[in-house]
């Protein structure tokens, strides 16, 4: 018998919750309010492919701007892999993504498939997690981030990703369970991060900072607002301040990604980034 044709179509916004319980499935663990502010950038960025109306694969490319996209949720239904439908959904999603720079972070084991679509390697992403307890003192320049002008949010946020993203910070700082902190140095915002509540534990991203010092100001005080507990930082391998920070912690890593583009990217300040906003949208 054939096989069945792939329906491809797009996600509405009601359905991201499908490629985000995929991805928990995966062992992604994703944040309990990922779903509505993933949709938020690029609402015809999430696509599913249907056999007979049943669901087999997933993916999103989220358009930000007219120069960059980023590229996730590549799944496939483990009863379905190595059938092709796997190409099929991801050459819908590069389509979508038009003559814009894509990025991608990719399980180290795919690289070489994603080379031969034209991605390469920029540097490895890495997941540290662990149980830390809640700081005993938090700093006194530590705000809520709400209380940040979000211009200076935004322009942080622009010097360490490859666009700018205006309406998804605005979702991701406020979405429920989410809890911002920052720190102010001189009327300057010197760091900032948000915390969230996931399948497993918490995760911290992201974590912008000028400095160490500034970068563990705002960690404590975030750990400080859930009371300690299980967390995930998501560290880039090139910001060894980042690292040592993660492993001052306790923690350990869980597994590394493959920060991965199609072409060249704005000069990016990863010695500011202590924790990656997410590994699905960059």
């Amino acid at each position: 018998m054939p096989e069945p044709i792939l329906r491809i179509r797009n996600l509405r916004p009601d359905e991201i919750p499908i490629a985000v319980e995929w991805a928990a499935a995966e062992g992604w663990n994703p944040g309990f309010a990922d779903a509505a502010c993933f949709g938020v950038p690029d609402a015809q960025g999430f696509f599913i492919g249907e056999l007979d109306g049943e669901a087999a694969a997933t993916i999103s490319c989220v358009n930000y701007g007219d120069a960059f996209a980023f590229l996730g949720f590549y799944i496939v239904r483990k009863d379905l892999r190595g059938r092709g439908y796997g190409l099929r959904i991801w050459e819908a999603a590069i389509a979508h993504a038009q003559a814009r720079v894509i990025g991608l972070d990719g399980v180290v084991a795919q690289q070489e498939n994603y080379k031969k679509s034209g991605f390469k390697f920029a540097y490895a992403n890495i997941r540290y997690g662990g149980a830390v307890a809640a700081a005993h003192k938090t700093h006194p320049d530590v705000i809520a981030l709400a209380d940040v002008p979000f211009a200076m949010l935004e322009a942080s946020d622009t010097s360490v990703f490859p666009a700018r993203r205006p309406a998804f910070l605005r979702a991701w700082t406020g979405a429920p369970g989410h809890i911002g902190r920052a720190l102010m140095r001189d009327g300057q915002l010197a760091a900032w991060g948000v915390i969230r509540p996931c399948r497993q534990g918490f995760k911290i991203g992201p974590l912008v900072a000028e400095d160490r010092v500034a970068a563990e100001a705002v960690l404590s005080a975030l750990l400080a607002s859930v009371g300690g507990g299980e967390i995930f930082l998501d560290v880039p391998g090139p910001n060894a301040d980042a690292v040592a920070l993660a492993q001052d912690l306790g923690l350990a890593p869980v597994f590394e990604t493959a920060r991965m583009y199609t072409g060249e990217v704005p000069p990016l300040r990863l010695e500011r980034v202590f924790g990656v906003t997410s590994f699905e949208l960059g």
